[in-house]
């Protein structure tokens, strides 16, 4: 697994798209690190590369689409992010390792990732450049299959078609990407988001077929990421075929979805729902990428809190990242709970979506109303739901969670302390009874789930974790009991600061924050017991005397 999953992360996309430069990275950074998240991973996405482009041409009206006839010229950085030999007073840094460097020391960064296309960039590389032409490109038109027409339609490969691609030589595939990829590590680059892979299926014909230029460009990739970085520092982006899924050997990381769109409100729960059930067959191969979001959005909580339960890196928001830059991420893939594997929580106007994880002590479910915001595309005569309803109610279940067991162990009681972010409110539940959640349209809740245990003196006891947080057990590592001739109590082993929770059935007797004394508060109608950790205790072990 590659080490920024663990991370937060903040992908320049969004904030830039093409218009991407250092000063805009700059201030980014700090604007997270004064906000308390300083991001510790970062994907300087496209608009770095050194790329012409014939259809897009300097004073004429922009025409959308035509960024993607752009060809690359060489695989080293634009002038954004180098500065010209004759050009003294320059904005720019000396050169990208300049850059990199700068801004891992400035801002703490333990990654920096560089967007990069598969075949170079959107349109490929140009021919007969003196960057390009030992890779031999040839000019190519892809032709989109029927069955992808029928799906759905995409503007960057409808003018892909349009305007070609410089397609590399098959047999020259390893040779750009190594050169490219050692280029990137002399310049103090940690690793690469490889984007555009599907587009090999469709100038396959006289190559071999889709299936074996996959195999083919797919062995070429992994065995550059394995040369040449450390950690298998590889996001993979529109390499959702079967064709680049079965051939994926090593790349742990894949983009789950569409693109995160942020001006269009009918893909916001779209969104959620697509990955959730990608999922379910992605998430047995790879760990799913969600992609970013923007945390200020109608629709902000509703994508924070599907990353809480996703299992996925995570790239914004202060109640998913520590203030160290470390994520609170769930164990594995979140995936639809069984009895929402056959609806449609998108157009049947009737159920809310449930997505499952767990975390080391603790499970976690995500319950989202993505009803009534969009509808799936492309569909022949759609069937939707006469939807007037303002709100949805559903049930939700400790046993909506799947393998439960690997938290609840012994001495487990049958019944779990449910929190719910959004109320604030702890249940006790019997692992097979349900509790009844309504919501309106974009809204969500986030429930810990923790197994009750029975400790010495009858003590039943369930940690919740940091109670601020969506996903809070993801903070718990370990809770132990212990007992000696003048004391008994339990103690949890976690991190991050804030107000962390547990279910107690008996409120102790003190408490203790990395052996200091401090004070705790008990509410004697949910038995709710909380304790505040300073911020200067990111990591901790809480101890309860009973």
């Amino acid at each position: 697994m590659p080490g920024m999953l663990d991370c937060f992360g903040w992908c320049t996309w969004d904030a830039f798209y093409q218009e991407v430069n250092p000063q805009g990275i700059r201030e980014g950074l700090e604007s997270l690190s004064k906000g308390g998240t300083p991001a510790k991973f970062l994907i300087i996405d496209d608009g770095w590369q050194d790329v012409e482009n014939e259809f897009q041409k300097e004073g004429e009206p922009f025409i959308d689409g035509s960024q993607f006839g752009g060809r690359l010229v060489s695989i080293k950085e634009n002038t954004k992010f180098r500065k010209a030999s004759e050009d003294a007073h320059s904005d720019a840094p000396t050169d990208l390792k300049s850059f990199v460097s700068e801004i891992k020391n400035t801002y703490g960064l333990k990654y920096v990732y560089m967007w990069h296309a598969l075949l170079g960039y959107w349109g490929g590389l140009v021919p007969n450049a003196p960057g390009t032409e030992k890779y031999n490109p040839k000019l190519t038109y892809p032709v989109q299959s029927p069955g992808n027409l029928a799906n759905m339609r995409d503007l960057a490969m409808d003018c892909m078609e349009k305007y070609g691609i410089g397609a590399m030589d098959a047999e020259k595939a390893h040779q750009f990407l190594d050169d490219l990829h050692r280029y990137l590590v002399s310049q103090n680059v940690d690793g690469v988001k490889v984007d555009v892979q599907n587009i090999l299926e469709t100038i396959s014909t006289g190559l071999g077929g889709r299936i074996a230029l996959t195999k083919q460009f797919q062995q070429a990739l992994e065995k550059s990421i394995d040369s040449n970085f450390q950690d298998n520092s590889i996001i993979c982006c529109m390499g959702l075929s079967n064709d680049s899924i079965y051939h994926s050997k090593r790349s742990a990381i894949t983009r789950a979805s569409d693109d995160y769109y942020p001006k269009n409100s009918s893909t916001q729960t779209l969104h959620i729902a697509a990955v959730s059930y990608n999922s379910i067959f992605l998430g047995e191969v790879v760990v799913p990428d969600w992609d970013m979001f923007y945390s200020l959005h109608e629709a902000a909580e509703f994508h924070a809190a599907a990353r809480a339960v996703g299992g996925c890196g995570v790239y914004i928001l202060k109640r998913l990242v520590l203030s160290d830059g470390s994520v609170l991420r769930a164990k594995y893939p979140g995936r639809p709970s069984r009895d929402c594997l056959f609806i449609d929580p998108v157009m049947d106007g009737t159920n809310l979506l449930k997505i499952w994880n767990l975390n080391k002590c603790t499970g976690v479910i995500g319950v989202f109303n993505c009803q009534g915001a969009g509808s799936w595309p492309c569909l022949k005569n759609p069937v939707k739901a006469n939807f007037s309803a303002e709100t949805i109610s559903g049930q939700v279940s400790p046993a909506d969670i799947e393998y439960f067991e690997e938290v609840s162990g012994t001495p487990w009681t049958g019944h779990c302390a449910v929190f719910s972010f959004s109320s604030g409110s702890l249940s006790r539940l019997p692992k097979d009874e349900s509790l009844n959640i309504t919501l309106k349209v974009l809204q969500c809740d986030v429930l810990t789930v923790s197994p009750i245990k029975v400790y010495h003196q009858n003590i039943q006891f369930a940690p919740i974790g940091l109670v601020k947080m969506y996903n809070s057990g993801g903070a718990i590592e370990r809770v132990d009991f212990f007992s000696d001739s003048s004391n008994s109590g339990i103690r949890i082993v976690g991190r991050g600061t804030g107000s962390f929770g547990a279910y107690s059935s008996t409120e102790p007797k003190s408490c203790s924050v990395n052996s200091t004394s401090v004070g705790f508060k008990y509410r004697c109608e949910d038995n709710l017991l909380t304790v505040t950790i300073p911020d200067t205790a990111i990591n901790w072990v809480i101890t309860f005397y009973y």
